[in-house]
């Protein structure tokens, strides 16, 4: 039973979670550039990114402050501010909103903290109910090895090192990564997600992704319909998506 609001919005909420390296943000992206090319409005909201409380975040996990209620807090705070700022107002307005990771990354993270799973889904009922909540599943061994490829170490919250798995920071992320895998394959019939194969070449999970996503896109107004776009301007929710749309429709006119 899913514990955010269900308000009937004009809007559509499609999200992506797993684990690092799953590709989650990859297929996103891919299926951001479709929408825009088909005219649709469309927002973009990403985990951990609002300018209230990056700072304070930073600042927090450099120097290793955060306590489990800290760091749940802490991006729950960060969660509030965009819901409220930026992806509430953008579905009011009709818009389509793409959000890399949402409040399962913090029901898996803070459960494996330790935190307790009710008062998780408490803190985070403000949430919308998203249209779809893909879960990009991927061995742990593959994740490992794409994310080895191109970052050389791990951050101390990254790798999981404040809950003393390991004193080595690959081995501490691998550790820390299972566990959060765990938490996913419990929420996926909790919550309905909408499990991806993140093996499959990019090509063919696009392709799926695109399909799922389809049927929901039946009455979403597009980009030259002038009051979606003057109610999304007006919110102040005017960005590189939404520039990228007008400048399609503008070549096409």
């Amino acid at each position: 039973m899913t514990p955010f609001r269900s308000d009937e919005l004009p809007g559509r909420l499609f999200i992506v979670e797993g684990i690092d390296g799953s590709g989650k943000s990859t297929q996103l992206d891919l299926l951001h550039k479709w929408l825009v090319s088909r005219g649709y409005l469309v927002v973009f909201s990403e985990w951990n990114s609002s300018p209230i409380v990056k700072g304070t975040t930073k600042r927090g996990k450099k120097r290793h402050l955060l306590s489990p209620v800290s760091f749940s807090l802490i991006h729950a705070a960060d969660f509030a501010n965009r819901i409220h700022a930026q992806i509430l107002p953008a579905l009011q307005a009709g818009a389509i909103v793409l959000a890399d990771r949402y409040a399962y990354t913090a029901f898996a993270r803070d459960a494996v903290r330790g935190v307790s799973r009710p008062w998780l889904h408490k803190l985070y009922s403000y949430a919308v109910r998203p249209t779809v909540a893909f879960y990009y599943d991927v061995p742990l061994d593959e994740a490992i090895n794409r994310i080895s490829e191109g970052r050389p170490t791990f951050k101390y919250y990254e790798a999981g090192m404040d809950l003393g798995l390991s004193d080595d920071p690959e081995e501490s992320f691998r550790l820390y990564q299972a566990l959060i895998q765990k938490e996913y394959e419990q929420m996926i019939d909790e919550f309905a997600l909408v499990r991806m194969d993140a093996t499959e070449p990019l090509v063919v999970q696009q392709r799926k992704m695109r399909d799922i996503v389809k049927p929901f896109l039946e009455g979403v107004k597009r980009a030259d319909a002038g009051g979606v776009n003057e109610a999304l301007r007006e919110a102040g929710l005017k960005g590189r998506y939404l520039d990228e749309a007008a400048r399609k429709k503008d070549v096409q006119a």
